[in-house]
């Protein structure tokens, strides 16, 4: 019974394009709640770094240990901001593909057929690598095959090396960059003016261990969101 069923089933393209578009939106609400703890992990680190350079500005004894703190912390605002850039690349992906799935399911409804896309195969392919989103992207792909939208089953995840590729030594001049946006110009290296600056917040004081207790937090988040 159930071998006949199989050979005359036939799969409800409405149904197909709910479930599809359910997948995708969850997907889409993954990547906006990865984003915004991405955006509290980018002013958690603008703030560490105000902190450090204060304190080293106050304490002439903490100036090397409040330096080497700043460019660690910069160091981790680099790979939010990488990981923030990359997860916002894969959201307009993911819209992109939400938009092409809905035109070949509504072309399937006025000519009674559907062609496979190698469009959304290659945007599919790309976001189903991701450790984000792996498990619900392999199950929208295999709707997506089902309903002759893509031929093939897209890849494996990427290796960690990958993903990490350009991760290891952010170059001291992309350092001394986001180290000159954050304190405007003022690296340490110059006396400040004890007025805070303009349009952050007030930053607390932090002890050298709350620092490498927050660097341990900040990393360990940062790792999760990946996956």
């Amino acid at each position: 019974m159930e071998s006949l069923k199989a050979v005359f089933w036939k799969p409800d393209p409405a149904a197909q394009m709910r479930k599809c578009n359910n997948l995708i939106r969850s997907n889409t609400r993954k990547l906006d709640r990865d984003i915004i703890q991405l955006k509290n992990l980018d002013q958690k680190a603008r703030q560490t770094i105000l902190a450090s350079s204060k304190r080293g500005q106050r304490n002439p004894s903490q100036q090397k240990q409040a330096a080497q703190e700043t460019r660690l912390f910069a160091k981790e605002l680099i790979r939010i901001r990488k990981q923030s850039n990359r997860l916002a690349t894969s959201k307009a992906q993911l819209q992109s593909v939400q938009m092409q799935v809905n035109e070949a399911f509504s072309v399937r409804k006025i000519e009674g057929s559907i062609k496979s896309s190698t469009g959304i195969m290659k945007d599919v392919n790309s976001l189903v690598r991701l450790p984000e989103l792996t498990g619900t992207m392999r199950e929208l792909s295999q709707e997506l095959m089902k309903a002759g939208i893509i031929e093939e089953m897209v890849g494996d995840s990427l290796p960690d090396d990958e993903l990490m590729e350009g991760e290891d030594e952010e170059a001291e001049t992309e350092v001394d960059k986001v180290l000159g946006e954050i304190l405007q110009g003022k690296l340490g290296k110059a006396k400040v003016e004890a007025a805070p600056v303009a349009e952050e917040p007030p930053v607390a004081e932090e002890s050298i261990e709350d620092q490498e207790a927050t660097l341990e937090q900040m990393r360990g988040r940062l790792e999760a969101l990946k996956g």
